[in-house]
């Protein structure tokens, strides 16, 4: 399944969407695919160059999804604003048990393919946030999709954060798997009921002390063997990689030093003009190589720390990665 309204990254199935960012080579031909078990949480953490939505809070939105893909008997759907590219999310609607179907099923084929509802009306304003999709599947392999979108969000009521409950990612490394339902929609409730409330807002995020679950740790399930291969997003497990896995904020930026011939498809930026605006989608080291920071609608993001271990470099191509040192 994958998500086409808003359009998430880098879908070749939507109606419409933007240009892809300088240094994305092409669309993601997998964007139905899994994530992997131990993988970044999305396919992407490059956005669009342009937002391919704008919401205001308080009013309905629609979310669409690409006919035929696999909807695996229903599941749980969550649906989150975030306002840091998917480190930190807030939930905002969710459709537990028969997400794609109008009741239980054991069909491979979606009945439903359009949710509409209202966005909490203290989401705070953003000329660049981001609307997150997460699916834990009911029949089948035990896998997460999940799809991030770049949007702007219009308050007039001038709402400065939105409390609400965290994304989680069941079936994920480091979270909890989820058995196959057999016929119980109630499976992994539980774990959705006791997820700890988190404050979101342009600025940051705080989690809420009262907080009643933490991720644990499963080993009972594997990478599907239909995962995409498309991953370049922050997760919580380090990983040596193009784009660091462990995401950290960070304070200087500038290129990086040494080459190297296994590189991404992100090229560094070394033309960054006087008033900090820079080229949408490319990246660059900071000064000591501990990390990259990635060029977001013509502005340099909070940067990111590589994994442990390994260093920010670039290469001959004019790319950055993570690797050893």
């Amino acid at each position: 399944m994958a998500m086409i309204e808003p359009c998430m990254r880098f879908n070749p199935n939507c109606a419409t969407k933007p240009q892809l960012p300088a240094g994305v080579a092409d669309y993601d031909s997998s964007i139905k695919n899994p994530i992997s078990y131990n993988g970044p949480f999305f396919k992407s953490d490059i956005p669009w160059p342009e937002p391919v939505a704008s919401w205001t809070a308080g009013e309905s939105v629609t979310v669409k999804f690409q006919p035929g893909g696999a909807a695996h008997g229903g599941g749980h759907c969550q649906f989150a604003i975030s306002y840091d590219n998917g480190k930190t999310s807030a939930i905002v609607h969710k459709v537990m048990e028969h997400c794609f179907f109008n009741g239980p099923s054991t069909s491979n084929e979606a009945e439903v393919l359009s949710y509409t509802f209202k966005l909490p009306a203290d989401v705070p304003a953003a000329s660049n946030a981001q609307f997150i999709w997460v699916w834990t599947n009911a029949i089948g392999n035990r896998e997460l999709y999940t799809g991030i979108a770049d949007i702007t969000i219009a308050n007039s009521g001038g709402s400065k954060s939105y409390t609400g409950q965290a994304t989680i990612f069941p079936n994920h490394e480091g979270y909890d798997t989820i058995p196959e339902f057999g016929g119980d929609y109630t499976t992994g409730l539980s774990l959705y009921d006791n997820a700890p409330n988190v404050t979101i807002s342009s600025s940051g995020y705080t989690a809420d002390s009262s907080s009643k679950q933490k991720p644990t740790t499963s080993k009972s399930s594997e990478p599907s063997s239909s995962d995409s291969e498309f991953e370049t997003s922050p997760s919580p497990k380090a990983s040596v990689s193009f784009v660091v896995h462990n995401a950290v904020k960070v304070t200087s930026s500038s290129e990086s030093e040494t080459p190297s011939s296994t590189a991404p498809s992100v090229k560094p930026t070394s033309n960054q003009g006087a008033d900090g605006e820079c080229e949408p989608g490319t990246l660059q080291c900071n000064d000591d190589g501990s990390g990259f920071s990635i060029c977001t609608w013509g502005k340099w993001s909070d940067e990111f720390t590589c994994a442990q271990g390994t260093v920010c470099k670039s290469s001959d191509a004019g790319s950055v990665y993570c690797g050893w040192p």
